[in-house]
């Protein structure tokens, strides 16, 4: 099941909304989110709730099993083994079939690809899992004796498909203790259609321009690209950046807000990352649920006794890249940004602040926008003719043009959703947002609220119109 689908909009979610505010005691609020997060995820994949299911009790017990042990060497066992079998079920259900393919080209042998179908969400829930081991054994967290509790945190389906990575310090104190206030749920309403509509208006009207061009990309069915335009090329790679951001973006607003209408309060994963002046700062706007995880528990991972700067500055990018897909594309990607992490730290921070603020931007988004067709192509054909009419050698050896009549007509057509895509990727909103509610006027306050409501009755109605005609809806990150 996913958020931008008119059952869940419209029978799912009113119900489990019903079910939960009905109930009077938290114990009862906990188990409608149990079941009701249960049937979310079984909704597609019946089948794959059992391996939902066996993470939660494995993890759980790990954890009272760290607790039980917390003054022997049993304890730092038990977190190996546990991190040990997470990422081991990761890389058999994610990975098994890239790595097979590679033994068998490296090697020149035909062992049997294995066809396993990707469970949908188990990198989130995974590193959520791990997340939780680790700061068991640290001592971050307390660790959650009731399994019901536990399982709530890990399969809680606002964030449980797509994101983000929820880690349990963050949650601890309201599964145990929280309250919905009208607060909560009128800001958790309005964050919600605001996310469904960056999904539904937006990101899926920009995909339909990448799809014109590069084919059906989320599917790997790829268009050949070999002949396409200089600046052909760099728009629909502007397109799907920006599609990317919305996709992802607007389907975290959504859990975000159903989280907060339901009491909880998750940390926010995008913060305006495209206006970012250097690519350290893009990654701390970007995904940040993913960067601060890898950040915190590989980053400074002693390797051979200690922490080793450049090793795991290297193993951080290959993970970040690896995590996202099971494809050589993802890893490049991965360790693309990591090099120019490496070249701004060598650089360093105060030279780089030096730099005018126009070469700093022009600077960040070339290599962003450029990054991002590493992310679109994993046939490495296509994404060999990616970097050939981006950099214009296309041109020189190919022939092709430098601008064509389709790109341009294409551009006019759309000129007015790359226009809204691009102010509503800047926090323009939250300017808007600062003045109304921020200024300490009430009626200056209450025309605030009022155009607040009536916008987001409005952004939920197109969406719906958009729904009817709409078979398909899936999240991009619905993949990893």
């Amino acid at each position: 099941m996913v958020f931008a689908d008119l059952f869940f909009l419209y029978f799912f979610l009113p119900l489990c909304l019903i079910c939960y505010f009905v109930s009077k005691k938290l114990r009862t609020k906990n188990l409608i989110l149990i079941v009701f997060s249960l049937v979310f995820y079984a909704w597609g994949e019946p089948l794959w709730v059992i391996l939902l299911l066996f993470s939660a009790a494995f993890n759980w017990f790990s954890g009272l099993m760290i607790e039980a042990n917390r003054k022997s060497k049993w304890a730092k066992l038990v977190v190996a083994g546990a991190v040990t079998v997470d990422i081991l079920l990761l890389v058999i259900f994610k990975y098994s079939g890239f790595l097979v393919e590679n033994i068998n080209g490296l090697l020149h042998i035909s062992i049997p690809v294995p066809q396993i179908s990707l469970p949908i969400g188990i990198s989130f829930f995974t590193f959520q899992a791990i997340s939780y081991v680790i700061d068991c054994y640290w001592e971050t967290v307390t660790t959650q004796r009731s399994f019901k509790k536990f399982l709530l945190y890990l399969s809680l389906f606002p964030q449980l498909i797509a994101g983000p990575i929820v880690r349990y310090s963050v949650v601890e104190n309201e599964i145990n203790k929280r309250k919905s206030t009208m607060s909560d749920i009128s800001e958790g309403a309005l964050r919600f259609i605001v996310g469904l509509a960056k999904k539904v208006i937006i990101a899926n009207n920009l995909y339909a321009i990448v799809k014109q061009f590069y084919g059906d990309v989320n599917a790997n069915q790829y268009n050949d690209i070999s002949s396409m335009s200089f600046l052909g090329t760099w728009f629909v790679v502007i397109a799907y950046s920006l599609y990317v951001y919305f996709d992802f973006s607007g389907y975290s607003d959504m859990a975000i807000g159903l989280g907060r209408i339901f009491g909880f309060h998750f940390d926010e994963n995008f913060k305006y990352p495209f206006i970012c002046k250097t690519i350290s700062e893009f990654w701390q706007r970007w995904h940040i649920s993913l960067s601060s995880f890898f950040r915190d528990y590989l980053f400074y991972a002693p390797i051979f006794g200690k922490p080793r700067k450049y090793v795991n500055l290297f193993l951080v990018w290959f993970c970040t890249g690896l995590w996202h897909g099971a494809a050589w594309n993802y890893i490049f990607w991965g360790l693309y940004f990591g090099a120019f992490l490496l070249l701004e730290i060598k650089i360093g921070k105060k030279k780089m602040k030096k730099w005018p603020l126009w070469l700093t931007h022009i600077y960040s988004k070339l290599v962003i926008v450029i990054g991002f067709g590493i992310f679109c192509f994993s046939d490495m054909g296509q994404l060999g003719n990616f970097f050939m009419n981006i950099s214009g050698l296309g041109m020189l050896f190919h022939g092709n043009a430098f601008a064509d009549t389709v790109t341009w007509s294409t551009f006019v057509k759309n000129i007015f959703l790359i226009i809204a895509a691009i102010i509503v990727s800047m926090p323009v909103l939250q300017y808007i947002k600062k003045f109304f509610f921020e200024w300490g006027n009430n009626v200056v306050y209450t025309t605030g609220k009022v155009l607040a409501s009536v916008g987001c009755a409005y952004l939920l109605v197109m969406s719906s119109i958009l729904l009817v005609d709409s078979t398909n809806n899936p999240f991009l990150y619905f993949r990893f």
